[in-house]
């Protein structure tokens, strides 16, 4: 080592202790020189790149796509819904019944409605990292009950590399123009996808498109990062070799599987073992029998195959790399595989909640915030402007969106914890519904309409809370000591 310490003598302020290990420059620290740049730098200089293999990753690796889904299924469901927040009853009465109705016209493709959008913006921030939505105003001939639509957009549409100076003194980043004081005020977005190279009308032209009429959704990591990143790329590599670990760990066992024998003659032409056929290479076959002793002539010699098995520790390997891959999107083990071994009740609620905690992150701050409530805001506008609502609905134009509700593995326990921080005055009965996903309003009518139908037929339910009676108990409960 004495390289090493000619080293230190010649260059001695670069070994001095650093004031923290991980600042330190040892050889636990060589080549370890991390970039010093912004978050813009690195995700302009890697998005498409990134973007490619992540799009490559969901499409061919069960353990990404099973990913994906779990979160949206999770985050979006049946889709986060508004209650318009009007105190007028009628007034929000119509506003409601005009939005359920739009929201089934709401795709410009006429694939899905408005909350399949949702779970397609969602998966398309996951899997690319951001995703663009187009408002698009239609005319009165289209037939709307609103004249207004929503156009999906690709993250490929926004071209990060383009980043220059404009005449009108503006500037554009990766695609989004800015002005003097930094406010976005327009994308340069393709006309068409630039991978769509069998549409007829392919071209690279980019369209300015003014950023009131486009929305832009990722999920900001770092102040002042302009562009997303996909949740996949902390886990690419990973997800890349354990997927060929896991093919070539499948052709070992299906190579060991292949039995075979190898006979040794003593001369070409003797014939060994009822040695009757060849194959279609004229190379001759043996075959044996249950019970068969066979004797060989001296010098003669059977050896047959015997695969090394070196997988024994597969499952545990595979496990361990599984979690990994878990933790790095965000989602439980169990959501990722399916594999509910070893899960008990308290575990897997413990998982659930954190899991759930990072899914109503997501749902309010990028799905509600950035998509959902810009969009109710045009939709208003339009719907009064095209005198589908009276102007009395701009009053109080804001809503209360309601993400699908949790459920969980054993409701009983949950239910009766809300009924008890109800009547203790915890919660009120309208934010349990809303925590389910419904519309506390909507359930009130509904039980208003059960009750009264019931009263006109003369019928008693156990079920009627008007009675007064205490909910039912269940004796075989768990929590109980038997």
């Amino acid at each position: 080592m004495r390289w090493f310490e000619r080293l230190r003598k010649a260059w001695p302020r670069f070994f001095e202790a650093a004031d923290y290990e991980a600042a330190s420059a040892s050889r636990r620290t060589t080549g370890w020189t991390p970039p010093a740049s912004d978050i813009n730098t690195l995700v302009f200089r890697s998005a498409e790149t990134l973007r490619a293999r992540s799009r490559d990753m969901v499409r061919r690796n069960p353990w990404a796509t099973n990913a994906l889904d779990a979160f949206v299924g999770n985050c979006i469901g049946t889709g986060i819904k508004p209650q318009s927040l009007h105190p007028d009853a009628a007034t929000k009465e119509q506003i409601q019944a005009l939005w359920l109705r739009w929201t089934d016209e709401a795709d410009a493709a006429g694939l899905t409605d408005f909350y399949g959008l949702q779970a397609m913006a969602c998966r398309s921030v996951m899997e690319a990292g951001e995703c663009f939505i187009r408002l698009r105003p239609r005319l009165p001939k289209d037939g709307l009950s609103v004249p207004l639509q929503l156009q999906l957009l690709e993250a490929e549409h926004l071209p990060s590399s383009e980043t220059r100076k404009l005449e009108n003194g503006n500037y554009t980043r990766a695609g989004i123009e800015f002005n003097g004081i930094g406010k976005r005020v327009a994308y340069h977005l393709y006309r068409e996808h630039p991978g769509d190279t069998s549409h007829p009308l392919a071209s690279t032209e980019l369209a300015r498109v003014p950023a009131e009429s486009v929305l832009h959704l990722f999920r900001p990591l770092r102040p002042g990062q302009l562009r997303g990143q996909p949740w996949l790329t902390h886990v690419l590599i990973k997800l890349h070799e354990l997927d060929q670990y896991d093919d070539a760990e499948l052709v070992r066992k299906k190579t060991a599987a292949m039995f075979a024998g190898f006979i040794t003659k003593n001369a070409p032409q003797d014939s060994l073992l009822g040695e009757t056929s060849q194959d279609a290479t004229g190379v001759a076959l043996a075959g044996l029998e249950p019970g068969t002793l066979q004797v060989l002539l001296p010098g003669e010699d059977v050896t047959f195959s015997s695969p090394a098995d070196v997988g024994a520790s597969y499952e545990t390997f595979m496990r361990v790399q599984l979690r990994s891959i878990a933790a790095g999107m965000g989602i439980t083990y169990e959501q990722l595989t399916g594999d509910l071994t070893g899960v008990n009740y308290s575990s897997i609620r413990a998982g659930l909640l954190e899991f759930r905690r990072r899914c109503e992150q997501f749902q309010h701050q990028v799905i509600v915030f950035q998509m959902c409530r810009p969009i109710w805001s045009a939709w208003l506008q339009v719907a009064i402007l095209s005198g589908a609502l009276p102007q009395a609905a701009a009053d109080v134009p804001g809503a209360k969106w309601i993400p699908p509700g949790f459920a969980w593995v054993d409701p009983l326990k949950d239910i009766k914890a809300q009924v008890m921080a109800v009547r203790a005055g915890f919660k009120s009965r309208a934010e349990v519904v809303s925590e389910q996903g419904y519309d506390a309003e909507a359930i009130d009518e509904e039980i208003a309409a059960d009750n009264a139908r019931a009263d006109s037929l003369g019928l008693e339910y156990d079920s009627d809370a008007r009675s007064g009676g205490a909910p039912p108990s269940n004796e075989n409960d768990n929590d109980n000591p038997t």
